[in-house]
């Protein structure tokens, strides 16, 4: 189903691609990356509290904490070719590495951007939405069984069983019915079409 925003609001524009103007192309919408985010100042959160609250009781005369003295000692012997050590070492670079790709990725795939009818509206199509429309278009041409579609933001693709019509005729009306199809879902960036036609498989 089609989804729309105003700037400021909900998933961030892509500030490199946006643009304004009727008709327009417009960039990809940006996820907030709500959960990662909060997952990762929790897990901060939580050690940073812990690291001040143990040197706070250091400060004031208490022992610090086990945890502390062991992560310090073992620090300090552990040498860095350890298999503990390397493993830690690649789960950190990991986990950077996936909150960088997360930083610097789009996401929300399933969202297809259209072209922007007014400055100030960013609209929004859901790719089994648009796949959904191009499914009934293709139904309607005559000798078509039953289709299945996929839609992309490049590509969509189109797989469809006839059981009587010769497979070029179909095949063309499909093009042509798809092809208006495919730019009447008014997206930014009009994904190129791919139809296959053939016959439905032998029961038994």
């Amino acid at each position: 189903m089609p989804v729309a925003e105003r700037p400021g609001t909900g998933a961030a524009p892509d500030p490199s691609h946006a643009t304004q103007g009727s008709g327009r192309k417009t960039g990809r919408f940006w996820s907030a990356r709500r959960i990662p985010a909060a997952l990762c100042a929790l897990v901060l959160l939580g050690g940073v509290g812990l690291l001040l609250y143990d040197v706070a009781a250091v400060r004031s005369g208490r022992p610090a904490m086990q945890w502390r003295r062991t992560l310090a000692r073992e620090l300090a012997e552990r040498p860095l070719d350890d298999t503990a050590v390397l493993i830690g070492a690649g789960v950190a670079a990991a986990l950077g590495l996936w909150l960088l790709l997360l930083a610097l990725t789009p996401g929300l795939r399933g969202l297809l951007p259209m072209r922007r009818s007014h400055p100030e509206v960013r609209s929004g199509l859901h790719r089994d939405a648009a796949a959904m429309v191009l499914r009934d278009r293709a139904m309607e041409v005559p000798g078509v069984h039953s289709v299945r579609v996929r839609v992309k933001r490049s590509k969509a693709k189109v797989r469809a069983l006839a059981h009587f019509r010769e497979l070029d005729d179909v095949r063309a009306d499909l093009d042509d019915t798809l092809g208006d199809g495919v730019k009447g879902l008014g997206l930014s960036r009009t994904p190129r079409l791919s139809v296959r036609v053939a016959r439905p498989g032998k029961k038994g």
